[in-house]
């Protein structure tokens, strides 16, 4: 990427997306190889006047080597000083910008899928803690890497095809426009409006049906909406994810009945899944059969007692930028805001009131899996059987 490609990037991310305050201190996430986005962002918020910028890379290969060698007693096993580390962000209201992938998808392709299941790293428990606390203004941003690239386009070269990446995230991120700020500024006011209008009518379900896909999701009392910026407890506001398209809310953990067939390939912290189809009964997923991958979600699954149950619904409209190009990135940030998804595991206190606390899904994992498009409907449903339409043709009805 150009130096001035770089630096628009950068201002994005700190100015904007993670809002960096003066004072503040600021961790920057990324994978190995991801030095040159890492170093215009530390640049541009000292800049700003960060008290303090940290660099942590998380390199896909050791995960590899552990999850290949290591005895398999310490697959789960992480030292408390990662979540020490988390923890302390929180309680020093840091800011957290972090450049996926972390873990370029298809560098575990290979790996015994029981195996990979186990280890969540870079993944921790306590990053959704400060996130639900909303202590740390945050965002997650994209950055093409060769091994993504590659597996993107697999019909160019390598050099062409990290162009067209580079290419395509900028235009997903609104990169090309002359001012992405306002860019976005527009777009998060639409998914605010939109999230307000599904929290107004108080729905007791929302019915998804498509090909291979009827699925109804219960939602809680209390179930609020919410899309485009968040707001931390001392007023930051901040885009948790850039690009980002989607409205999203806390389903009731105890209510998903159906069948859903997933309408992108996901990635599983390297591991691609393909074909995957879940039926749900009682609020678990209690079959989850795909053409390739399925292990390692089954695995991730059954990592405790809640991460068979749902913790997130997000709706996605076609109005977004991601959805129109028909590319599929294997990458959750993408992909998830192409179409409307479900997630195994933790939910969000934000879009929940605080009676229903706890009742969310408390689980240590969150894995997203993409089952919207065009040709699934999706209707809202009231406690006193009324059906209203939510999205048809991938277009609010509301």
């Amino acid at each position: 990427m150009e130096q001035q490609a770089l630096e628009r990037f950068a201002h994005l991310a700190v100015d904007f997306s993670a809002n960096v305050q003066p004072g503040q201190i600021v961790t920057i996430e990324a994978e190995t190889g991801m030095e040159p986005i890492v170093r215009a962002v530390a640049e541009r918020a000292y800049e700003r006047g960060a008290r303090f910028v940290d660099p942590t890379y998380f390199d896909p290969y050791v995960k590899r080597s552990r999850l290949q060698h290591a005895p398999d007693d310490s697959l789960e096993f992480v030292p408390e000083w990662y979540g020490n580390r988390m923890l302390q962000l929180g309680d020093v209201r840091a800011a957290r910008i972090v450049f996926v992938p972390r873990v370029s998808p298809g560098i575990l392709n290979g790996v015994d899928p029981k195996r990979a299941g186990r280890d969540q790293l870079p993944d921790i428990r306590e990053r959704l803690e400060i996130i639900n606390k909303r202590l740390v203004n945050w965002t997650i941003m994209p950055f093409p890497t060769q091994p993504w690239a590659e597996l993107v386009y697999p019909d160019l070269d390598g050099e062409a095809a990290l162009a067209r990446l580079t290419q395509e995230l900028s235009h997903v991120c609104r990169l090309d426009e002359d001012d992405p700020v306002a860019a976005w500024r527009e777009r998060k006011e639409t998914l605010h409006s939109v999230a307000a209008r599904l929290t107004e009518h108080h729905f007791d379900a929302i019915r998804l049906e498509g090909p291979g896909t009827d699925l109804t999701v219960g939602l809680l009392p209390t179930s609020l909406w919410e899309g485009g910026s968040a707001t931390t407890v001392d007023g930051i506001e901040h885009m948790p994810n850039v690009p980002t398209e989607e409205v999203y809310t806390t389903p009731d953990a105890t209510r998903a009945d159906g069948v859903v067939r997933a309408t992108k390939p996901l990635d599983v912290a390297g591991t691609i899944v393909r074909g995957l189809e879940v039926r749900f009964e009682g609020g678990h997923a209690i079959d989850i059969e795909a053409d390739s991958g399925a292990e390692v979600l089954r695995e991730r699954a059954g990592y405790d007692a809640d991460a068979s149950r749902l913790g997130e619904l997000a709706l996605v409209d076609r109005e977004g930028r991601i959805g129109t190009l028909g590319t599929t990135f294997y990458n959750t940030l993408l992909d998830e805001n192409a179409a409307s998804h479900i997630a195994l595991g933790n939910a969000y206190e934000l879009t929940v009131g605080a009676e229903d606390v706890p009742k969310i899904n408390k689980s240590a994992i969150h894995v997203d899996f993409m089952i919207g498009g065009d040709d699934v409907q999706v209707t809202g449903l009231t406690a006193d059987g009324s059906e209203v339409p939510v999205l048809r043709g991938g277009t609010w009805q509301i």
